[in-house]
């Protein structure tokens, strides 16, 4: 979108200075309406978004315990923003453990309204996680939100998203994220070829993809619940 310098008006966020082409003589040309337009000229033009990318989640079950861990890398474009987020919360009074990857502010936006769903229907996770993804399914505010959540407590491990599914893993592996195939596909390793617990098992595969993927790093915070 280009403005006119005389027009006075900001509908966008940054500005160039550039230099209008002259006319025969070095005259200033005119603008197609008979007008002479000035040498110098302000352009405002829309300043683009770049999209943040982050986040691997990894949630494992084993010998009656559940594991659920995520990096701490925020990424802005070609810059590391952060490297030491949280991406899990526990919930629930301690007893569910989710993670998130997407937006963070809808993200946290998703998890108050996890934690009502939680207050409504105490020791049964699944059905909360059901119930909210109803709501963000059908809500026109939530249907907006760019968020993915993984869920565990020690009987149930879920992934929700904003399309309305509720996905629950035969083997009780959870990977999400940008690194979440790669450290899904290290964990499932780790299950059948270790005898490692499954916080050991999420944080070996967590450090797995931070070295694949760039948008992960190998700042690993774990979380378990048995």
């Amino acid at each position: 979108m280009n403005l006119s310098c005389s027009t006075g008006i900001l509908p966008v966020l940054a500005m160039r200075t550039r230099t209008s082409g002259g006319g025969s003589g070095g005259l200033p040309a005119e603008d197609g309406r008979g007008r002479k337009a000035g040498n110098l000229c302000q352009e405002w033009y829309p300043m683009s978004q770049r999209p943040a990318r982050s986040t691997t989640i990894l949630s494992v079950r084993r010998d009656g315990k559940t594991a659920l861990g995520g990096d701490g890398q925020v990424t802005l474009g070609n810059i590391v923003a952060k490297s030491d987020a949280i991406k899990i919360r526990r919930v629930g009074g301690g007893k569910v453990l989710v993670g998130f990857a997407g937006s963070a502010a809808d993200a946290f936006s998703l998890l108050e309204r996890f934690e009502k769903k939680l207050s409504e229907f105490p020791d049964n996770t699944r059905r909360a996680v059901i119930e909210l993804a109803k709501d963000w399914r059908t809500d026109r505010i939530l249907r907006r939100l760019e968020a993915m959540l993984a869920v565990a407590d020690r009987e149930t491990s879920l992934i929700v998203s904003g399309a309305g599914d509720v996905i629950e893993p035969a083997d009780g592996i959870i990977g999400i994220g940008s690194g979440g195939a790669f450290a899904q596909a290290a964990a499932k390793a780790l299950m059948v070829h270790s005898n490692l617990d499954a916080k050991q098992i999420v944080d070996a595969a967590l450090r797995i993809a931070g070295e694949i993927c760039i948008y992960t790093n190998t700042n690993i915070k774990v979380e378990t619940v048995d």
